[in-house]
């Protein structure tokens, strides 16, 4: 009898730690199940019917005014002052989802990948580290780039920021991109912003990590913008050095770039990064 009950004592036991290893597997699926059902209710939200609009200024047609006869003369009458230009106009596909989260500026997409997301900015650049689509706490976040990007004009450099998820979501499967076969598969990244289309070309792949302030080292994620020639040489020649291999893209001065950047594990504070060069515009 007192066997018997210490096996059932055993067997309860054990069960109540399956239970607890089971219970951060379960909190984990659910979580990754209702990270797809948010992406799949955000990708519905756009609208396949939008077209591509200009991101030029709006200038309001002139009017014409007729002349008035005054006396003998003939005198013009005074054109109303000019109304000041509209702003540029939101792609119709985005409209519901700019309505919904104005941080969103872009979205990101690479065919063939599971890297099909809205792209997020707003004063705080950690925010969305840990902050749904829909401002609510996630361990997802959101793809991002940092308040100083300037994502609508032409800058020389601006930075995408994502998780590397364990479940590939987000920049979970951005490290593929080590292999040069799944490269040439997938050599072209979407970037759309809220006013116009725009490809890119994949021009570096490579390892790097955050350094300390005082490292006098190459460090990817502060270039944003070259001024002259030899700071956009100094970029272009870093990453083309750091490339895992050839991909056969050149850029040269007044070229523009898009940096894709994650979290890798090779070092401590280790990045994964893609970088690409704009292609010619699309019509």
């Amino acid at each position: 009898m007192k066997e018997n009950k210490r096996f059932r004592l055993f067997g309860i036991l054990l069960l109540a730690l399956a239970g607890l290893c089971l219970l951060p597997m379960g909190r984990e699926y659910y979580l990754s199940v209702e990270h797809r059902r948010e992406q799949k209710r955000l990708k519905e939200m756009l609208s396949e019917e939008g077209t591509v609009t200009p991101g030029g200024m709006i200038t309001p047609e002139k009017t014409v005014t007729p002349e008035v006869l005054s006396g003998t003369e003939l005198t013009p009458v005074p054109s109303p002052p000019e109304e000041p230009s509209a702003g540029p106009v939101v792609q119709k596909r985005f409209e519901k989802l700019y309505e919904e989260n104005h941080d969103l500026v872009a979205w990101l997409s690479i065919e063939g990948t599971r890297i099909d997301y809205p792209v997020m900015q707003c004063g705080d650049d950690e925010y969305y580290l840990n902050h749904s689509f829909y401002r609510e706490e996630s361990k997802y976040g959101c793809l991002y780039v940092r308040e100083r990007a300037d994502v609508h004009t032409p800058g020389t450099n601006f930075i995408i920021y994502g998780h590397n998820m364990k479940d590939g979501a987000m920049f979970g499967k951005l490290e593929m991109y080590q292999e040069k076969s799944f490269f040439l598969e997938h050599p072209v990244i979407s970037f759309d912003t809220l006013y116009e289309e725009r490809t890119y070309e994949i021009l570096a792949v490579f390892r790097s990590q955050v350094y300390r302030q005082d490292e006098n080292v190459f460090k990817y994620y502060q270039f944003y913008e070259a001024d002259t020639p030899e700071e956009f040489a100094s970029f272009y020649q870093n990453i083309k050095a750091l490339s895992l291999y050839d991909t056969g893209v050149t850029a040269e001065f007044g070229d523009t770039f898009l940096t894709l950047s994650t979290c890798a594990y090779h070092v401590e504070d280790g990045r994964f990064v893609v970088v690409a060069k704009r292609a010619e515009r699309r019509e």
